[in-house]
């Protein structure tokens, strides 16, 4: 989020931060190979880094010039860092982060003994330092607070509804010169014609009351459904081409399609099962899409109540 990556670049957070790579390893002596680690077969480094001992939250655990911190205060500062440097700072590193921390409040000490915290460019920088700050911290409180209603995820729903929707379905491929099929060894090679005529006649032999997926299995060139009879499982809107697309969401249960052409050659295709998930079965998966916006709304709606006056010539508006 943009306020929490203004904070996060801000110098200080950066240096405590900071990672020194690990030391490289000793080199081999002469004659003799580099050893080789050994893999770490499912451990967690992470896991089986020295976590911080148990300590009351109210302790005190460091003290610099006029500054103490307590063991609660610790860890809230690291939380602070990104996500990627916790689990160090907590484990291993913790004592390095410490000397970070203890570098940047001497420094921030020094400053004031010098009187730089008096300096307009720093109050200006502070108070907006403040104010980026707890524009996140409200953020993510009008984040929590923002409902979606019932009815605005129910219009959300039926706006979106084939997202929910599924086919399992079998298909017969019969490929023409030009596909992006391979022909297979000793196989001749149909026009688009022949390709078309043959689809045809197997889709009749079916419909006659020959069984789809031995027919699947027996003509069709796609390699990898014709051997399972042409399944090809369950899809979603939008996973296959275009035109196969739209010819098997237009089916029923049992339906069999004509042949319908695409770059890789002739499909019929069987559609078994179609699904529409419930309203009830995807709301939560609707609150969390429409979260952001909601989020949104609030803050735009904040903004506006929000007495905000440009300068016209400043800015550039007054022909606006």
């Amino acid at each position: 989020m943009f306020f929490r990556s203004l904070l996060i670049l801000c110098p200080a957070a950066c240096m405590l931060a900071q990672t020194p790579p690990p030391p490289a390893p000793a080199p081999a002596p002469a004659g003799q190979s580099t050893p080789v680690p050994k893999p770490n077969f499912g451990v967690n480094p992470a896991a089986s880094a020295p976590k911080a001992p148990a300590v009351p939250p109210d302790r005190i655990v460091l003290t610099v010039g006029d500054i103490t911190l307590t063991a609660s205060q610790f860890d809230q500062l690291i939380d602070m860092l990104p996500e990627q440097s916790r689990a160090q700072a907590r484990g291993p590193n913790r004592k390095q982060f410490a000397d970070n921390l203890v570098q940047v409040l001497a420094l921030s000490q020094e400053g004031k003994r010098r009187g730089l915290n008096q300096t307009p460019s720093f109050k200006l920088q502070s108070s907006f330092t403040e104010a980026n700050y707890l524009a996140g911290v409200t953020f993510g409180q009008i984040s929590k607070e923002a409902k979606v209603s019932e009815a605005d995820a129910r219009t959300y729903y039926e706006a979106h509804k084939q997202d929910w929707d599924s086919v399992s379905a079998r298909h017969i491929l019969i490929r023409f010169q030009g596909s992006q099929v391979p022909l297979k060894p000793g196989q001749k090679e149909l026009t688009d014609a022949e390709a078309l005529a043959k689809a045809q006649e197997l889709r009749k032999r079916i419909a006659g009351g020959e069984d789809f997926a031995t027919v699947a299995k027996a003509e069709s060139d796609d390699t990898g459904s014709g051997a399972n009879g042409g399944d090809l499982g369950t899809f979603h809107h939008g996973q296959m081409v275009p035109a196969f697309d739209a010819a098997a969401y237009a089916l029923q249960p049992g339906q069999i399609s004509e042949p319908i052409k695409t770059q890789f050659g002739y499909h019929v295709i069987k559609v078994e099962k179609r699904e529409t998930k419930t309203f009830e079965e995807v709301r939560p998966e609707i609150e969390r899409r429409m979260a952001p916006e909601q989020s949104k709304k609030a803050l735009d709606e904040l903004v506006k109540k929000t007495n905000a006056v440009y300068d016209p010539e400043f800015f550039n508006t007054a022909k606006q």
